[in-house]
């Protein structure tokens, strides 16, 4: 790399390869010569150079996104990073006007610009994705609105509830997903271009021109803070490891849920492997990687806290570290939404084992103590007085029905208590799987999502 300036020797060859980023953030290259135009621009309105000149430098910023668009531009990486590639490509393109390009800039707050760019951009993506995937989860709730199954708590067989109702249950989840994630952009959308290495420049450009140009809705206060700010980077990552903590306890669900123990569901061949040594296997490998490449989310996510931490003010090398796990994480919660919105349309649903497992008459004991309670009994003692009714059907291998049938106490109707569609039908509040309730939330969703 040649070096001017300050510097009489070449940077040593294993230094080079050390600190070049140019193999990973070349990505940005699409904000790095968006932010250029616009700061071309404010050149040009500051009287820094002429009409000519940013005429020269927006044709020759095109024409080399135009070319690394296509793969034809040759990354060099003795020129470091992505905004030496591209200054030095067009000050090779067009000469002197090229070199101008930089005045009133720093990398610093060059990088701090493209990365809020790139972060915008990629949580309005993220987001879409997010809408696909609460769309395939309705079709298949309403494709299964009548499947009855076992809800668990601590993998213990607890209530009957509707598959959709589950199903819903993410649907919800990735909505908060969805809000964090338009929140974390309000925080990247703050234009920091212009404040230099540190301390801004004498040579005062129009922000409010180049945010605008750009699509900021606000512009930075402080030179120091803008710099070095990765608090969005940060938001970001948590917002995406979060929707990794959903997508493996779903993968979680979907694993047990298709072993021969439970046979809820069955994956289609599409989204399963095989095994290289039993014949006979079928593996939910799409579910199980998902749940692994949350591992991957969580370390990039304290990867980058880690990183902050022992920072000093302001800007410093080590952000250098910054994007890499940014891109990873991006690229994995992404294809695991793509992943999931393609597999589960071809989920299999086994209707008839999942009522056979919400028929265990134990599911319905908060029943029984809701209807002692509703004759006047207090629940606490409605409570233990089915408790004991568990204990001795667990004792005696009678059914806990059979039992509540010879009780003075259940006289009257005690049958259909044990009918798992209709404690269903009366589970009528707000937010309770009555089969009723699940098909306005089907409705209300996709209202939403069509909007």
């Amino acid at each position: 790399m040649t070096r001017k300036g300050r510097f009489r020797d070449h940077l040593a060859d294993v230094a080079l390869r050390y600190s070049e980023s140019v193999s990973f953030d070349r990505r940005l290259y699409k904000h790095d010569i968006a932010g250029s135009i616009a700061h071309a621009t404010a050149l040009g309105h500051a009287g820094i150079i002429d009409e000519g000149e940013v005429a020269s430098i927006v044709s020759g910023l095109r024409s080399i996104e135009e070319e690394i668009t296509s793969g034809a531009f040759e990354w060099d990486p003795q020129l470091e990073d992505v905004h030496m590639n591209i200054e030095a490509a067009l000050t090779k393109r067009i000469g002197a006007a090229g070199a101008k390009l930089h005045t009133a800039r720093s990398r610093n707050d060059q990088i701090a610009l493209d990365l809020r760019l790139y972060t915008k951009a990629e949580i309005t993506h993220v987001c879409a994705a997010i809408r696909g995937f609460q769309s395939a989860l309705i079709e298949l709730a309403n494709r299964n609105l009548d499947v009855v199954m076992p809800g668990y708590t601590h993998l213990q067989r607890a209530q009957p509830i509707l598959f959709a109702h589950y199903l819903l249950s993410f649907v919800e989840a990735l909505k908060r997903d969805d809000n964090r994630l338009i929140d974390c952009a309000k925080r990247a959308d703050v234009m920091p271009l212009g404040s230099g290495a540190i301390a801004g420049s004498t040579i005062a450009l129009d922000r409010e021109l180049i945010a605008k140009q750009l699509g900021f809705s606000a512009i930075s206060q402080n030179s120091m803070d803008a710099v070095s700010d990765r608090d969005f980077v940060a938001e970001f990552l948590f917002c995406l490891a979060l929707i990794g903590a959903h997508l493996s306890r779903l993968s979680e669900d979907l694993i047990l849920w298709s072993t021969a123990e439970f046979g809820f569901v069955m994956l289609s061949d599409a989204f399963s492997t095989g095994s290289s040594l039993m014949p006979q296997k079928k593996n939910p490998d799409m579910a199980e990687l998902t749940r692994g490449k949350t591992g991957r989310l969580y370390g990039n996510l304290v990867a980058m806290l880690t990183l902050l931490k022992g920072l000093p003010s302001t800007y410093n090398r080590d952000l250098q570290e910054d994007k890499e796990p940014l891109f990873d994480s991006i690229d994995t919660v992404t294809a695991a939404l793509r992943v999931f919105t393609e597999m589960l349309p071809t989920l299999t649903v086994n209707s008839g084992r999942m009522l056979e497992a919400a028929s265990d008459p134990n599911l319905l004991a908060t029943d029984l103590a809701e209807f002692l309670v509703q004759r006047g009994m207090p629940f606490r003692d409605a409570h233990n007085v089915v408790g004991e009714l568990a204990a001795q059907a667990a004792e005696t291998g009678r059914p806990l029905d059979e039992l509540c049938k010879s009780s003075p106490l259940f006289e009257g109707g005690v049958a259909q208590l044990f009918d798992p569609r209709e404690s269903l039908r009366r589970r009528t509040a707000t937010g309770a799987p009555s089969p009723e309730n699940v098909r306005e939330q089907i409705a209300r969703w996709r209202e939403l999502l069509a909007c």
